[in-house]
């Protein structure tokens, strides 16, 4: 339903005849035709990210009302989402589409999902991806779950340190009730090199953040083939919004590449719904956790989307089965969907690089401070993290009473790095905003 009661050509001039004028026009003629319809004298077009910033800019001169920046990060991003992402998916044919097991009566459920994993595909690389996940986290451990089941008699799962430690809290929660050993992150400061000297011949899986927890960038070329060599799968965990610039999972050989979809038009939305992405190798169809739709023929040979390569009954087969993920985020997969197509190769590339800039902006900054120290040694995409000269919670506590949202706390997660905080920043940090933190941190 639109926001509006639109009106036709037919509706207008039945309403001038009822007020017996013939034209529009017709309802100004005793006003002097030099001050009719003066010049509006309005300021250039702007795009719609500016048009919103200059809105909630006017909006600040409400009193209930707080715009605060934000620079915080660890797996939940401060993204663009345009309007027309919000606008699509609560049409009513999606936003209460139920699972499409009927392929008669749900033909636009379907597509809608066969687009969001062919564009996912298009930007990961990989073969094959399935209507989603809960979340990144879920998204994470269930690759832990396909690597068991293709992988047979090896009960050993690697992760490395640099790892979400939220997602890798979730991969333990998940293999609690199997007998599985999961090794590779109890050691501060290790390294995905230390994670991969863990691989051996009980090994299921390798699991591997890029961009990790910490922000930086890793070159994995050639991690796929080592791990193969060793019998066991590779998971990359990336993101989606660095692919549009940096290495993708495929290029890193990766069998299994999971992800958040949070950042592709999602928005923050106080912590979810989010979006599991998960995609995979052709050969391992089978195996596959989650939907699958593909395209065929029906009798009049007419395209058609269906469900496909698995049965329904797979989820409901109780410990026989290989998942029991038995329902996806279908309303947000689907705004992922339109937000890639909006934003199209171009834009990807573009948010990409303008968040890379910005933030390596930002750590420039910083680290002119007294007292500050960023942790650059390695390439870094979004986040960074910086050692500061007293407990980040007070920092943070300092930043919000002046409309501020700091940075992750890092001392429960690495306590190895004393009082640091890990610092994000997204295309929608101006660089006013950043010199406001850097002054802001500098007062402190």
């Amino acid at each position: 339903m639109t926001h509006y009661i639109p009106i036709t050509d037919a509706d207008r001039q039945a309403m001038l005849q009822a007020i017996g004028v013939e034209t529009i026009e017709d309802l100004f003629v005793d006003v002097p035709a030099s001050h009719r319809f003066p010049p509006l004298e309005l300021p250039p077009p702007l795009s719609e990210p500016e048009l919103m910033a200059e809105l909630n800019r006017l909006s600040e001169a409400n009193a209930h009302n707080r715009k605060y920046s934000i620079f915080l990060g660890a797996g939940a991003y401060n993204h663009f989402v345009p309007a027309a992402v919000d606008q699509i998916i609560r049409r009513g044919e999606y936003y209460t589409a139920y699972t499409p097991y009927q392929p008669e009566i749900s033909q636009g459920t379907l597509q809608a999902i066969f687009e969001y994993q062919s564009l996912i595909c298009a930007l990961t690389g990989m073969e094959i991806a399935n209507a989603s996940h809960y979340d990144g986290a879920t998204a994470l451990a269930e690759s832990a779950i396909m690597a068991l089941n293709v992988v047979r008699n090896r009960r050993k799962i690697v992760v490395a340190r640099s790892v979400n430690p939220q997602y890798r809290a979730v991969l333990r929660t998940y293999m609690q009730g199997l007998d599985v050993e999961i090794v590779g992150d109890e050691n501060p400061g290790a390294t995905i090199a230390d994670a991969l000297a863990q691989v051996d011949d009980h090994t299921a899986l390798l699991i591997v953040q890029n961009p990790d927890f910490l922000g930086r960038i890793h070159d994995l070329r050639g991690l796929g083939a080592q791990v193969q060599a060793r019998g066991a799968l590779l998971a990359v965990h990336f993101d989606p919004i660095a692919l549009g610039l940096f290495q993708t999972p495929a290029e890193a050989g990766a069998d299994i590449a999971t992800g958040e979809g949070q950042p592709l038009g999602l928005g923050l939305a106080f912590g979810g719904p989010y979006l599991g992405i998960f995609t995979t190798r052709q050969k391992y169809v089978h195996k596959i956790a989650g939907r699958i739709v593909g395209v065929t023929k029906d009798v009049d040979g007419r395209m058609a989307y269906v469900l496909t390569l698995r049965a329904r009954e797979q989820d409901i087969r109780r410990e026989r089965a290989t998942s029991n993920i038995c329902t996806n985020q279908g309303l947000m997969a689907l705004a992922s969907a339109v937000y890639m197509s909006l934003m199209g190769k171009r834009g990807m590339r573009a948010v990409a690089e303008i968040t890379y800039h910005r933030a390596h902006y930002a750590a420039q900054r910083i680290s002119e401070l007294t007292g500050y120290r960023v942790l650059a040694d390695q390439p870094f995409f979004r986040e960074f993290v910086v050692q500061c000269p007293r407990p980040v919670a007070e920092i943070n506590a300092a930043l919000r009473e002046q409309g501020i949202i700091g940075g992750y706390d890092l001392s429960a997660d690495e306590p190895h790095l004393g009082h640091a905080m890990l610092v994000a920043v997204t295309e929608m940090n101006t660089p006013a905003e950043i010199d406001r933190f850097v002054a802001a941190l500098a007062a402190m």
